[in-house]
């Protein structure tokens, strides 16, 4: 069981920037895949960025690529989400999540979420 909590949303005018941290706790000497996903109203979850056990391989949703940017710190058990250059279709609320298989862009593949952080931006 991993347990998984959010944290760093708020409001933030266009072009500012946050950063997302997400702590992850329980069995985490496992290896485990991360992701970050997001849910604006009425919309679907959304994939945002991704990164593999080692950190070696980060994957990003192309609405993200160039202005996100994902990571982790093992040693913390704390994966990250710098996002720059905020536009208001960011807006969402965030989930981290967690799999244990293999690292994915597909809800599906994700066994542990997170409750969520609201991200606002205005324009």
């Amino acid at each position: 069981q991993l347990q998984l909590v959010e944290s760093g949303g708020g409001l933030v005018q266009a072009g500012g920037s946050l950063r997302l941290s997400c702590l992850v706790s329980g069995r985490t000497r496992s290896n485990y895949a991360m992701g970050w996903f997001r849910q604006a109203p009425g919309k679907e979850r959304e994939f945002v960025a991704a990164i593999n056990w080692s950190g070696g391989s980060t994957y990003y949703a192309d609405s993200g690529k160039g202005r996100f940017t994902i990571s982790r710190d093992n040693a913390k058990s704390t994966v990250y989400l710098q996002m720059n250059s905020l536009k208001p279709e960011d807006t969402a609320v965030y989930y981290c999540a967690a799999s244990t298989i293999y690292v994915s862009v597909s809800t599906a593949s994700y066994r542990y979420w997170g409750q969520g952080t609201q991200v606002t931006v205005s324009s």
